[in-house]
């Protein structure tokens, strides 16, 4: 449940701290004002709690960011929440702070428990701790497309319904797989064909790595022999002779002086091992010089294989381990097609049981989507009937199931086969029609609050919010909606931002929010009324700027009734900390 809300610089909120203690309150919170005085800015900031979208003009004129913080109190039987939140390392308390800050660049932060968090995960956090419900919402039930939503949350089929996604999933991707081998079967002789052409053009040519290489600088020495000839040829005179001759008497004139001066001795074998040394490289040079020669053939035979690697290179890579790589990769396929009819009979098998698998868990899903739906059927009559729907009618219908079943897997989908629509008739004596053709705004209102208490009854969320639900509603069907929303709250902490005193009457905890000017600029804010104050904004809401005596009556006994419907509320199992 939620206990505190802080906010500052948000829009018109310059700073607000709201408590709200379950122990001096109830279960049903209310918020009631003139139109534009900001009762709508709470739910922008549940809205950025939650991870939603910012923008950066929400800010408070002037100031360099907005922030709003939360905290809630998570009943200790939420084990999945408790446990998502340790996992995710925010702690293992039953406490949770969620903050967001937003500032005038743009920026957006989230934190739980004190550590950044992503929108994703606060948003997966959030959808455990509180539900909004605002006036937009019935138009989901506008769009038969959702009902199938509607009726799977209200039945609980949400784990079937992602077994059989999973399922689906797996028997699509096999499909596909045999869709694809089948048609490489039906080409298989003339792919084979192709594959084998370029296996043996590759292995006739038989390419050795960093042969390209060896070859290239081959066909350098080749083409540039007469050069390298006469070269290699003048600096093995010049060594065999001058040098050489040279050096062999600059060592026997040393050997002379080491015989007279011994201290020249280190010299002279030095000297020595460099005559040699050269004595080596005339030999050197002899080889290299010898294996030099002109010989065009050889050349001729170097370009052809030189331009016959060029040439695969070409056709199946950048290097010749690239072109190797091909041909490997082409032995392989070859295999593949060699096990083609084997491994089409395997894939076939694979999916006929998938297949059978899926169509296993779609039928039991939707038998319990039709027992789901006649329980539904029953409990929307009895919630309609407390909203003042005595003799509506309201069926779920399942689109064609007879033939969809027939059809069998061509029409499955990711979530089933079943197609539902939802039908309502507002008036005795008259044909239920699809509800989105029939119902007003007024009725949808209703509609939707029906789905809620029936969500609410079964989900573990404690923070039920309701942002002006009961639009186009008045007379009966505003006190029939104000007790059902009461009702709510007596197993559930209940948020109700209204324009109506039937539903404001009930709160037990009343908020009015108002606009004033603060040393020349609009601020909101948020008061918790005593009890003469609520007779005081009742009366507002009731006559507007003509309160008589006659209306401050009529408030005052709206909040006596309110205060007899509050003296049933079941005590909750969370206190707020203080």
């Amino acid at each position: 449940m939620l206990c505190e809300l802080k906010v500052e610089n948000l829009a018109l909120i310059e700073s607000l701290h709201l408590h709200f203690d379950q122990e001096e309150g109830g279960g049903l919170v209310v918020m009631t004002g003139e139109t534009g005085a900001g009762k709508s800015i709470m739910l922008r900031a549940i809205h950025l709690l939650m991870g939603g979208r910012a923008q950066a003009d929400w800010i408070r004129n002037g100031a360099d960011q907005c922030v709003v913080e939360a905290l809630f109190v998570v009943n200790a039987n939420h084990q999945d929440l408790l446990q998502a939140l340790q996992e995710s390392g925010f702690g293992d308390e039953t406490s949770v702070i969620l903050k967001r800050v937003l500032t005038s660049s743009g920026k957006s932060r989230l934190y739980v428990n004190g550590s950044l968090a992503t929108a994703k995960m606060v948003s997966l956090l959030a959808d455990n701790l509180l539900n909004v419900a605002s006036q937009h919402d019935h138009q989901q039930l506008l769009q038969p497309a959702l009902h199938l939503d509607f009726l799977d949350a209200l039945g609980e089929h949400w784990e079937e319904r992602a077994q059989v996604a999973t399922v689906f999933g797996q028997w699509q991707q096999k499909k596909n797989e045999l869709v694809l081998l089948r048609q490489q079967e039906r080409d298989k002789e003339q792919r084979r064909d192709f594959l084998q052409y370029q296996l043996a053009e590759i292995q006739q040519i038989g390419p050795v790595v960093g042969e390209d290489e060896d070859l290239a600088a081959e066909r350098k020495r080749l083409k540039s022999a007469d050069a390298l000839i006469a070269l290699s040829q003048r600096v093995y005179r010049f060594f065999s002779t001058t040098l050489v001759d040279g050096l062999f008497e600059v060592r026997r004139d040393m050997e002379q002086v080491v015989q007279l001066d011994a201290q020249v001795e280190g010299l002279t074998a030095e000297i020595t091992a460099y005559s040699y040394q050269a004595e080596d490289f005339v030999s050197q040079l002899r080889s290299y010089k010898d294996s030099l020669e002109h010989n065009p053939a050889r050349l001729e035979q170097v370009n052809e294989r030189l331009n016959g690697l060029h040439h695969l290179k070409r056709k199946y890579g950048e290097t010749l381990e690239a072109v190797l790589a091909y041909a490997a990769a082409a032995e392989s396929e070859l295999q593949l097609i060699d096990n083609m009819d084997k491994n089409m009979s395997e894939l076939e098998a694979v999916v006929a049981g998938l297949e059978q698998e899926l169509l296993r868990q779609v039928a039991a899903l939707s038998a319990k989507r039709r027992q789901t739906a006649g329980q539904v059927t029953k409990a929307m009559a009895a919630e309609l009937a407390s909203l003042a729907f005595s003799h509506s009618g309201f069926e779920i219908r399942f689109q064609g199931h007879e033939q969809v079943q027939e059809q069998g897997i061509e029409r499955v989908r990711n979530n089933g086969w079943d197609r539902v629509e939802f039908f309502f008739s507002a008036n005795p004596g008259e044909a239920a029609r699809p509800l989105a053709k029939v119902a007003s705004g007024g009725e949808l209102s209703r509609l939707m609050l029906a789905f809620k208490c029936l969500l609410a009854k079964k989900d573990m969320v404690e923070t039920v919010i309701f942002d002006e639900v009961d639009a186009g509603i008045g007379g009966e069907a505003a006190e029939a909606v104000a007790r059902k929303i009461q009702e709510l709250a007596t197993h559930h902490q209940v948020f109700c931002v209204t324009h109506l005193p039937q539903i404001a009457a009930r709160g037990n905890t009343h908020f009015r929010v108002a606009k004033q000017m603060e040393q020349g600029r609009t601020v909101s804010s948020f008061s918790l009324l005593a009890h003469e104050q609520r007779v005081d904004e009742l009366a507002r809401m009731l006559a507007g700027d003509s309160v008589s005596a006659q209306t401050r009556a009529w408030a005052q006994e709206l909040l006596a009734k309110g205060k007899s419907g509050q003296a049933g509320q079941k005590e909750k199992g969370n206190v707020c900390p203080r």
